[in-house]
């Protein structure tokens, strides 16, 4: 491997931030603790209120959940598009949108005083697509189209930086089907590949019934974490096992028994929503297929919303230390960092090209760790400095090199920021041990 393909800390681009009360960015701003220790850490960046940009390690990490998304969305058939940001006001005219969708909606008129939508949303977008090309052969269905853009919405008071912000990164899902039965059938496959999705990041969820709001149709189910700044409130029956969004039910009692003691109710954060639609927008839009008598017919339709940049900021949210941010390991920017001996030292002298030396073994060895490992080469800096700068970070393990990486018999030291453990491994055993417990 040549040195150029090594990832050294010093190359990355991570300003780091001092949050006070004289900088840009004051503590009364930030009102949360991901959004403090990813300002603060060099993941994101404030651009203005409700807008940031992703910093290398913002990147890293959101494009394996990416990675993750895609994967889950190819395994039920999807196939990836790109939709327009901005829409034309006609076709969320068409839908009966426009006139409900309040302040929160950007619109901007163009030079020839055309007016649009900066979409927070896709449904009449995706509808006007299949349109345009109907109508289709009954054969042609089931249609599962998605992507994952950005998304946008006028928030009166951005807030909790990456969790409620005025852009954000979705992946959004709309499935077209020739009647509801297999609408249903579209319906429970995408909520179980949403399970899937969630249990591959690995930060315990939960999926209660939903409110459809102003996006409409039938069906709704809620994805949440649960976390004590969460905005939706969830209820819990212990007596029918009921779950469902506070707004679904009346005065804290369950709606479907009526129990009012048996009952949790959990601050929690919405990550994922889905919705059958029905056709509701298909309808107005004109989104049809030819039946078998030839006739057309508007098509059945659900839509599956994931908030990518919202499930990173909360994972941080709900994983983390007041001052060091725990990632789920499929999520970390990298999972495993080695630190070399500070420069002039004797241990530098005796462990020459050691640090790099155990890289390449690393990334041979464990397939998942290929670009995952990380070398922090600030040699002017302690080991001790260093080490608490990759907690901060959280970075799963630090491997430290030390003098006993320079004895008869290598050892390394092992600190699993995640069990807060340390040990003294040989090469061999490293390897073992990584690559036993760690999920990627």
């Amino acid at each position: 491997m040549s040195v150029s393909s090594i990832h050294y800390l010093s190359k990355i681009f991570q300003p780091v931030t001092v949050i006070s009360k004289t900088a840009s960015i004051s503590r009364k701003d930030v009102t949360s603790k991901s959004q403090r220790l990813m300002l603060e850490l060099g993941i994101i960046r404030q651009s203005s209120p409700g807008f940031f940009h992703f910093l290398p390690l913002g990147i890293k990490s959101l494009n394996k959940l990416k990675k993750i998304v895609n994967q889950e969305m190819n395994n039920v058939g999807g196939q990836n598009v790109l939709c327009p940001s901005l829409i034309n006001c006609n076709l969320w005219k068409t839908s009966g949108r426009l006139e409900n969708a309040g302040p929160e909606l950007f619109q901007l008129k163009d030079r020839h005083r055309h007016s649009y939508v900066l979409s927070p949303t896709h449904e009449e977008a995706i509808s006007d697509l299949i349109s345009s090309v109907s109508p289709l052969s009954y054969k042609q269905f089931p249609l599962r189209l998605y992507q994952i853009s950005s998304k946008y919405r006028d928030e009166i008071k951005p807030r909790f930086g990456l969790m409620r912000g005025r852009e954000f990164v979705m992946k959004d899902m709309y499935t077209f089907d020739t009647d509801i039965e297999s609408a249903k059938q579209t319906y429970d496959l995408l909520c179980e590949s949403y399970n899937n999705i969630f249990k591959k990041v690995g930060v315990d969820f939960i999926k209660v019934l939903g409110t459809t709001g102003n996006i409409g149709g039938s069906v709704s189910h809620e994805f949440h974490f649960k976390a004590e700044i969460g905005e939706d409130k969830v209820l819990f029956c212990h007596n029918c096992n009921y779950s469902g969004n506070l707004d679904l039910c009346n005065n804290e009692k369950c709606p479907v028994c009526g129990e009012e003691k048996q009952i949790d109710i959990s601050n929690c954060i919405e990550v994922g929503h889905t919705f059958l639609l029905g056709d509701k927008y298909s309808k107005p839009l004109k989104a049809t297929f030819l039946s078998k008598d030839n006739k057309p017919v508007a098509l059945q339709m659900g839509c599956f919303g994931l908030g990518l940049s919202r499930i990173l900021a909360a994972s941080v949210e709900v994983l983390s230390l007041e001052q060091e941010i725990r990632w789920p390991d499929v999520l970390a920017p990298y999972n495993v960092v080695i630190i070399p001996p500070k420069m002039g030292s004797k241990e530098e002298q005796d462990t020459k090209h050691v640090a790099e030396i155990l890289y390449t073994r690393l990334e041979s060895a464990i397939p998942h760790l290929t670009d995952n490992v990380l070398v922090d080469d600030r040699l002017s800096l302690t080991i001790g400095r260093r080490h608490l700068d990759a907690r901060r970070v959280g970075y799963r393990y630090v491997i430290v090199i030390n003098k006993k990486a320079s004895e008869s018999v290598p050892l390394f030291e092992l600190n699993d920021i995640k069990t807060n453990g340390q040990l003294y491994l040989s090469e061999n055993e490293l390897i073992s041990f990584i690559k036993d417990n760690t999920v990627l």
